[in-house]
C-alpha cells in the first residue's frame, strides 16, 4: 500500500499530479483532444498560439505520462495521429469542471488584479 504523505511533501503523488496539471500547453492539448484523435497540424491550429517545438515536446511528455497516444499510418506521407488514452481521458471531468470554474469566477480574478493595481496607483499619488 502507498505511503500517504501530505501535499506539502516533495515526493506526494497529488503535488506531482499538480505539477503534471500545472503547465497550460498540457492542459490545453489534453483537451484539445477530449472530442478525439487529432493530427500535428489540426492541434496547431486550435492552439496557434503555442510553437512548433513546444507542440512537439509536449506531446511527447504526455506521451511519456501516458496520457497521450501517438499512431502512426502507413501513408505516403506518414500520418500521424494523437489520441488521449483511457488514462488521458480519465483528466477531461477535472478539466472541464477547471473550465466551468473559470467561467464562473475569473471575472473575480480579474477585478481583484485591477483594484490592486488602482490600490497601488493611488498609494503612489497620495
Amino acid at each position: 500500500m502507498p505511503q500517504v504523505t501530505h501535499i506539502l511533501d516533495q515526493d506526494c503523488l497529488t503535488r506531482q499530479t499538480l505539477e503534471l496539471l500545472s503547465d497550460k500547453w498540457k492542459s490545453l492539448i489534453l483537451h484539445a483532444l477530449c472530442d478525439g484523435p487529432l493530427r500535428y497540424g489540426q492541434l496547431k491550429r486550435i492552439i496557434p498560439d503555442i510553437t512548433h517545438k513546444m507542440l512537439a515536446q509536449t506531446l511527447k511528455n504526455l506521451e511519456q505520462d501516458g496520457l497521450v497516444q501517438r499512431t502512426l499510418f502507413p501513408t505516403n506521407p506518414p500520418t500521424v495521429e494523437y489520441n488521449l488514452t483511457p488514462l488521458g481521458q480519465t483528466l477531461i471531468p477535472i478539466l472541464s469542471e477547471l473550465c466551468k470554474w473559470a467561467e464562473d469566477n475569473f471575472q473575480k480574478v480579474l477585478a481583484a488584479r485591477n483594484r490592486q493595481i488602482f490600490e497601488g496607483e493611488y498609494e503612489q499619488i497620495t
